[in-house]
């Protein structure tokens, strides 16, 4: 039977099937009040990994976990990422990994949060023009510090990886991955054989898992949906997968939640693993 828990880092448990924060709206007004709702009901509903960045509305939507969830209850985990900053000429973001950079956006969201001590900090990108052992250094660094628990990569290769790993210990990965998108195969293996937690952004490919005749067959004889599908079978693809649905809407929240009970026979799995496009 797949578990439905991976301990982060070794120690840090959660449940594999989390949820990705981006697309709340956080302007106020009706939208802001129904995500608020939205990351209210996620944890009524038992999920204890809550992933967000600096990225996502400058620090807003760190803002309005906070304002949902503060104090965080016991055994949630609401992930971050830094690395990005805005062009004070052009207002567009870009990739920025100076150390100087790092710090102040790791204060800055230990202020928005709430908190201490970010328990998963993740980098968002490698920042090519500053060298990698300076932005990893500088996570192990604040590590030491006290201010973060345990550090994660996104958008790496397998040589980054095994780059960064060499520096400090790297506890997760978040690349673009899905049933439809095994760009990144390669990547998950590395994790799965260092037992890193993956977890794959757009993990239902934006929705379009539906799209695919086989898919939306394999769902149907399920008795469950697309979406649903292409969640189940990354949970039971590889041990280390923890996706991160995300969603603005109370009803297709709990509609992904659903899938960690979804059984996929082996020969529905065997069908759905002889897909693969990139998208």
């Amino acid at each position: 039977m797949t578990s439905t828990v991976f301990c982060v880092g070794g120690d840090l448990e959660v449940r594999r099937l989390g949820f990705g924060a981006m697309h709340l709206p956080t302007e106020p007004g009706p939208a802001r009040d129904a995500s608020l709702a939205v990351a209210r009901r996620a944890v009524e509903l038992g999920v204890t990994l809550i992933d967000t960045a600096y990225l996502y509305g400058g620090g807003a939507n760190e803002e309005l976990l906070t304002e949902a969830l503060h104090p965080c209850p016991e055994g949630l985990l609401i992930t971050t990422k830094v690395g990005v900053a805005r062009s004070d000429s052009s207002g567009e973001w870009r990739l920025d990994g100076r150390p100087a950079v790092l710090r102040e956006q790791v204060e800055q969201a230990l202020r928005r949060l709430g908190v201490e001590r970010i328990e998963l900090l993740q980098l968002l990108r490698i920042d090519p023009e500053t060298p990698l052992a300076d932005q990893v250094g500088t996570l192990r660094d604040l590590r030491a510090e006290g201010k973060i628990g345990r550090i994660g990569l996104s958008e790496v290769t397998v040589g980054e990886l095994n780059q960064a790993r060499e520096i400090v210990e790297i506890a997760s990965v978040q690349n673009r991955y899905s049933l439809l998108d095994r760009e990144h195969e390669p990547v998950l293996a590395a994790c799965e054989a260092a037992g890193i937690a993956f977890l794959p952004w757009r993990p239902v490919a934006w929705g379009k898992s539906g799209a695919k005749a086989e898919v939306a067959s394999v769902a149907t004889e399920l008795d469950a949906t697309p979406t649903q599908v292409a969640l189940a079978w990354l949970l039971g693809h590889s041990p280390v997968i923890l996706p991160i649905p995300g969603t603005a809407r109370i009803d297709h929240l709990e509609e992904d939640l659903v899938a960690e009970c979804l059984e996929v026979t082996p020969v529905h799995r065997d069908r759905l693993d002889r897909l693969t496009e990139v998208v």
